[in-house]
Formats: structure tokens, sequence, C-alpha cells
């Protein structure tokens, strides 16, 4: 139901192009667009009958309590507006960088002497970047620059260079530097073509610049100067091993970047490879979320956006996979970006198709194995676990339950989640019993099992309809291991069949640290120094304090509240800065009414003191109240 207030704003909103943010009742930002008539696209969201066809759209109609909009001159400003406001407010319904980090560029920077260093932020400052480079990779970077600097003895400081120093720094003396800093190192003129060929060399220009260095230590020789020439001649050696390195290349010249995508349920990867004067100089995957029921060229126009908008450089020709909507929009903007022609293409057949083609393998390869990449070399555990417990694949995420129920009282059960070997906290659930009374640790085992599936099936059916959910319930383990012998096994198995789950499940029993498992009448003894047995112990043990650290949370908050809740004056916040201050209720009834004012001020300390001694805690008959 559109309120009125909205209704009005749909009535005045203005034909031109703009861009609008979708808002909730809580003003939160879910879906940020862009049209080239705000009055037409925004109204179709409440009137056109097919558009709402969609799931998606219905959902998200259905969460709009209020839209801003952002009139523009023309509609490539809007795409620029678009991808800086999605970007900021990561709404949930637009496609997001799930990885949106911060990714490594190299710069040369612009001063009369320019230095070469690794940075995260791409300036309009009149320097050059190059990258970007894999985000989880830094250590590549630094290895591409000491590369530079033994090829062109680039500077690394922060120094003014005046020429006037006594002694250059020991860069020198490594062959890193070519010292401008003292009067007999590099001049401004030598220096600027160290410079120009170290661009030349990271924009992947290598064969010019190998047919100058040959020119140029030929003259050398000839000139008879051999050291020179000598100088050059492993300089070439250098940069014609890196040079063949480079295994792909293409029949052009051409700069040019390609893209492939690939996507699985809401999750979609894009693979990027990057053609310099004809040889990929660089690649880059790019893993997205929110694109759950959206188009193939939805996803790509909206990636597309969000990439190119911090990039440094944008080439000539990018090579796609399919035609996006609003095509020429894109390219006229890249166009703007570039400060020249940008072609978007999409090739059919012949050696750019194939580059495509590769690029999409690339990304389809890299969600099927983000789980082992994941796991790295420290999955040897997990594996060892597959093999001893015969599984089908490998137990990527393994989910432990345990519960806790001390002296009869506070009930609850813990859930913790291990992917890779290590422990994925954000997924942690703790559970308080709502259905099992009395310490029945195989009842409360499955209360906890079922309300976990129960979640899971809604969840799925959600997205079963297309519903934009989070996946967090319907992610199921590769494992479940239960704190026990066969008995909470077996419970925990009821449960699985109630459910029509085939996730396998084995129980760790404590003491004697054995496992068990259905399919063996006897339980499963592994040595103490296995590596399998040793991940078991640490998931199980996580569990375990996990569990216990939210029952004595129930506990001591139980025990403070059932004293101080009945005290006037005494809200959440004091009731914590008691306890902090003094550590229980029974120390609080033991201090006078002095200490109480440091915390609560002389009246309501008086208060407080008088309750403790008209209620005195029965269980301590011999306590000694504190006076005034």
């Amino acid at each position: 139901m559109v309120s009125p207030a909205l209704q009005e704003k749909l009535r005045t909103l203005p034909a031109q192009p703009g861009v609008y943010l979708m808002k909730d009742a809580q003003g939160r930002v879910i879906y940020v667009g862009k049209a080239a008539s705000l009055r037409s696209r925004v109204r179709q969201y409440f009137q056109d009958s097919a558009y709402l066809e969609s799931p998606r759209i219905r959902h998200l109609t259905s969460k709009i309590a209020d839209v801003e909009v952002v009139a523009t001159q023309n509609e490539v400003e809007a795409l620029i507006l678009e991808a800086n406001l999605i970007k900021q407010h990561r709404p949930f319904y637009n496609v997001r960088m799930a990885d949106d980090k911060a990714y490594p560029y190299i710069q040369l920077t612009n001063e009369p002497f320019p230095k070469i260093v690794m940075t995260r932020r791409v300036r309009r400052d009149g320097s050059r970047y190059f990258g970007p480079y894999p985000y989880h990779e830094p250590k590549l970077v630094g290895r591409t620059i000491r590369t530079i600097r033994r090829l062109f003895k680039l500077r690394t400081c922060n120094i003014e260079i005046t020429g006037d120093l006594p002694r250059p720094c020991l860069d020198y003396d490594l062959g890193l530097c070519s010292a401008p800093c003292v009067a007999w190192g590099a001049t401004r003129e030598q220096y600027a073509e160290q410079v120009r060929q170290a661009a030349l060399f990271l924009d992947g220009r290598q064969a010019g610049l190998l047919e100058e260095l040959r020119a140029e230590m030929q003259a050398a020789a000839d000139r008879l100067e051999f050291e020179r020439a000598a100088q050059l001649r492993d300089q070439i050696e250098a940069m014609e091993a890196i040079y063949e390195r480079q295994r792909i290349a293409s029949t052009g010249l051409e700069d040019r970047d390609v893209i492939g995508l690939a996507r699985s349920g809401d999750a979609a990867c894009v693979q990027l490879f990057f053609i310099r004067a004809g040889r990929v100089q660089g690649q880059q995957h790019v893993l997205l979320e929110g694109t759950q029921a959206l188009e193939r060229p939805q996803i790509l126009a909206q990636f597309l956006g969000q990439f190119y908008q911090d990039a440094p450089a944008v080439p000539r020709e990018i090579l796609l996979p399919e035609r996006l909507e609003d095509h020429e929009v894109m390219e006229a903007w890249l166009a703007q970006r570039r400060g020249g022609p940008v072609a978007l293409e999409v090739p059919q057949r012949g050696d750019r198709r194939r580059l495509v083609e590769l690029a999409t393998e690339n990304a389809a390869l890299h969600l099927r194995q983000e789980r082992a990449r994941t796991v790295g070399p420290e999955g040897v555990p997990l594996r060892e676990l597959q093999e001893v417990l015969g599984l089908e694949a490998l137990p990527f995420r393994i989910e432990a339950y345990d519960v806790s129920n001390f002296q009869a009282g506070e009930a609850v059960g813990s859930l913790v989640v291990f992917e890779g070997v290590r422990p994925k906290k954000s997924d942690y659930r703790r559970f308080r019993m709502k259905w099992t009374e009395g310490p029945n640790d195989y009842a409360m085992l499955q209360e906890m099992l079922r309300r976990r599936f129960a979640q899971a099936r809604r969840e799925q059916e959600a997205l079963d309809r297309d519903e934009p959910v989070r996946p967090k319930w319907s992610v199921l383990p590769d494992l479940l291991l239960i704190d026990g012998g066969r008995g909470q096994l077996s419970a925990a198995r009821e449960v699985l069949f109630e459910y029509n789950q085939a996730i396998p499940a084995v129980g760790l029993a404590k003491q004697t640290e054995v496992i068990f498992t259905p399919d063996r009448p006897e339980p499963l003894v592994l040595p103490k120094d296995s590596a399998a047995l040793q991940l078991l112990q640490r998931i199980r043990d996580e569990a375990h304090r996990f569990a216990n650290a939210y029952h004595q949370q129930l506990r001591q908050r139980r025990i403070v509240f059932s004293v101080l809740d009945d005290i006037p004056g005494i809200g959440e916040k004091r009731k914590r800065e008691l306890i902090r201050r003094f550590g229980s209720v029974r120390q609080l009834r033991q201090v006078g009414v002095e200490a109480l004012a440091e915390v609560l001020g002389p009246k309501l300390a008086e208060r407080v003191h008088a309750y403790l001694q008209a209620h005195p805690d029965r269980r301590y008959k011999d306590e000694v109240v504190g006076q005034p």
C-alpha cells in the first residue's frame, strides 16, 4: 500500500534523467537505480503489472517507504552518480562487489624526480597508476616494484631531491637507485628517461622497449663503452626472462580488457584479462553478491559502472560476453573516463571470442574452486578427515553442537561453524531452550537441530521464490559434529531424517576421544597426533566454550536482574556499572553507602543500600551488610 506522502512524490517526479534511491521504513537505502526519465521509471515500480511479475521487484516494492531522486543533465551523469551511490550505500537489492577491497596499484608519483610506490588509493593528482593487482596479493606488487627498481633504478624515498647530499643511501650500493640525490648521480633528464622506460614496462610495452635497449647497447659497444653495454645486456636479459613468462597473447597489438562472467545462485564472479600491446599483462577476478533474479546484462552493467569508476585507466576496447541494455550510454561514459572513444564489443567468432570464452571459463573455475582455494595448504586435516570417514566431498564447512545445563539453571545450546579449518564466527548461533524441560541432553540437542533446519527450510523456500534474502541458515554443512557418543549421534540423526537431510554426522566422545559414526558398530580410534582428530577436538572445544559462555552470561544476568530490578532508579546502565565496579551482587551487599555513592550518587546510594539491607540473600546467613 503506497502512502499518501509517497503518492504525492510520485505525482511530482521530473521527466528528466537522474538517479532514484529507494528507502525502507527505517530510512535505509535499499536500491539505487538510474533512469532516462525519472517519472516513467519510478512510477513503473508501482503501476506496471508486467514489471511487477518478477518476485525480486515485488519484494523490493513491498519494502519501499520513501523515494529520493537526484536529477542530472544526461544519462551519462546518472550512470556516474549511480555507481558512486551504490559504493556509498551498498544497497541490498543492487549488485555489489563481495570483495570490494581497496585494490593495490603501482604509482609513479607526479614529482620532478618521481618515485615508485604501492598505493591503495587512486587520485587525480597527475601521477601514473598501474593495476589494479589482486587485493590478497600485496606481496606480488612488492616483487614487481623490486623488479622495476633493479631494471630502471627508481627511488622510493620521501626526501626532497636537491642533488646536494654528501652521499647516497644503501639503495645505490644495492643497485636499486641511480642516486639523483647527490651531485654526481642521475640528472633530471637521465632520471626522466628511467621513469619513461619503467612506465613502458609496466604498461606492457616490453617489445618496443627491448628494441630501444638493444639499439642503445649496440651504440654503446660501438663507442667502446663496454661497461655501459654490459649493464644494458644484463637489463635486456632480465626483461626478456620476465617477458617470456606471459603466456597468453592476442593476434593484434590492441589495448583491451576481456571480461567473463559466471554465476551460481546469489553469487557471481567476473574474470578480467588486461591486455596491453597484445599480451595479457595481468588478470583479476571479482566476486559479486546480490545478483539473484537479475539478468546477465544487468549484472555486467552494474559491475562495469562500479569497477571502472575508480580504475586508473580505461582501454580503447572492452570485450564482453553479452550486450548491455544501455550499451551506448555505458560507452559514452567510458569514453568520458578515458578521454577518447571506447568500444564495448561482443565478439562472435575468432580469437577475440576465444578470449572471452577463456575469461568465462576462468570465472566459472574460480567459483567452483572457491572453497578449495580458501582451504589452501591448511586443508590437510580436512583431507585426512574425508579419508578416514569415507566422505564423498571435502568437509569444508563443519557445524558443531553442544549443550550446557548446569545446576538446573539456564538451559542453552551452541552452534559453531568452521570453514576451511578456521572458525567463522559470523555464523555462530546460540539457542535458549524453548520447549525442552529438565536436564535432557538428547532432547535439547534435537530442539537445536529442529530449529536450525526449520529455519533453513523457510529460507530455502524464500530463495526458491526468488526473494532476495541473505543466505544464513540455508547454507548447509558438509559435516555435523555432535559433542557426545552413540546416543547423542542417534538423536541427531533422527532430526536429519525428519528434515530429509543427507548430511554426514559424527559424534566425538569426551575423555575417551573416540569418534562414533553411523555405519560402524565400534567407535573409530585415531592416533592422538592425527590432524583430523585434533581438528575435531578443536571444533568440539570451541562449541563447548561458546555454550558455557552463553550459559554464564544468562545466569549472571538472571542473578543481577532478580535482585536489582525492583529498586527504583536502577536501570540497565547502572546495573552494569555496579557489577563492573563490585564484581557481584554479594560483594555489592558488603559495601557501604560511601562506596555506592561513587557510582550512584548520595541519594540513590542510600536507597540501594536500604533495599539490600531489607532484602538479604538467605543463601548467605552469616553475611555482614555494609554500614553507612
